[in-house]
């Protein structure tokens, strides 16, 4: 096989949870280039609209569903549309992941609980049934995306989200074990942990109050910068497409260096 063709997705069909803006955007435009069609899912319909009108321009047909990732009815139906409407699911990408800043001693419980219920609960349900697709038609790619604070700690000043960190360490935890339990059908199962983006959901940091831990925090970047979208689009296309065959249940940093420091 030509190298072109392994990294190719044409006849392909792809699912980005949280695909309207940030990471999720920049992953699927990379899959929609690489030529998959895609379901883009989230809470926000006018936002999925207008990145689905943005990839259309690569001639892929994208799906926009309104679904709510803590909601096993609306991942349910996300899936029910996309095999209505493509009759298959070659690529899933969980992306979609919420957080919740207070005080570690004063958080409250029902935040922590949403917290898992989207970043974690969630990415089950929709592995699951998408899983059970797959099997069937013989193989597929799943792409979890986790975080750096996914095996680590962090400061209360720069990150006072608690549960954040614990759901991460449970997606990559559930990377490795579905990469074992699924691999008897052909289903690679891989997490991508990136760093600081810039993406909506990091746009605190960014603030001029913010300045010292934002410099404090490149200062920690052995590259010296922050992942945009060039970043993320090679990689996600590679662990959808063939050729990335040999490999399931890695969790790839994407951080400029920073868990090698």
């Amino acid at each position: 096989m030509k190298l072109q063709d392994m990294f190719s997705l044409k006849g392909k069909v792809s699912i980005v949870t949280g695909g309207g803006r940030g990471i999720g955007q920049y992953i699927a435009t990379g899959l929609a280039e690489a030529g998959s069609d895609l379901v883009l899912a989230s809470r926000k319909m006018a936002t999925l609209e207008k990145t689905a009108e943005e990839l259309r321009k690569f001639g892929v047909k994208v799906l926009p569903v309104k679904c709510d990732m803590g909601s096993k009815e609306d991942i349910e139906n996300m899936v029910d549309a996309t095999m209505k409407e493509f009759g298959k699911i070659d690529v899933l990408v969980n992306n979609a992941g919420v957080t919740w800043g207070a005080p570690t001693l004063d958080f409250p419980l029902d935040k922590w609980d949403k917290v898992f219920e989207v970043n974690v609960r969630g990415v089950w349900i929709l592995s699951q049934k998408v899983a059970k697709i797959m099997k069937d038609a013989g193989g597929g790619k799943i792409i979890n995306i986790s975080s750096v604070y996914g095996s680590r700690g962090s400061l209360e000043i720069a990150h006072p989200a608690v549960p954040y960190n614990s759901s991460k360490a449970a997606v990559e935890l559930l990377t490795k074990n579905l990469a074992v339990k699924l691999a008897q059908y052909k289903i690679n199962v891989n997490a991508i942990a990136p760093g600081f983006f810039k993406t909506d959901m990091m746009g605190f940091i960014f603030k001029p109050e913010m300045k010292g831990i934002l410099d404090a925090t490149l200062a920690y970047i052995p590259l010296a910068k922050y992942g945009e979208e060039d970043d993320v689009k090679g990689l996600a296309v590679f662990l959808a497409s063939k050729a990335s065959d040999f490999i399931t249940g890695t969790i790839i940093p994407l951080d400029g260096g920073m868990l090698a420091k």
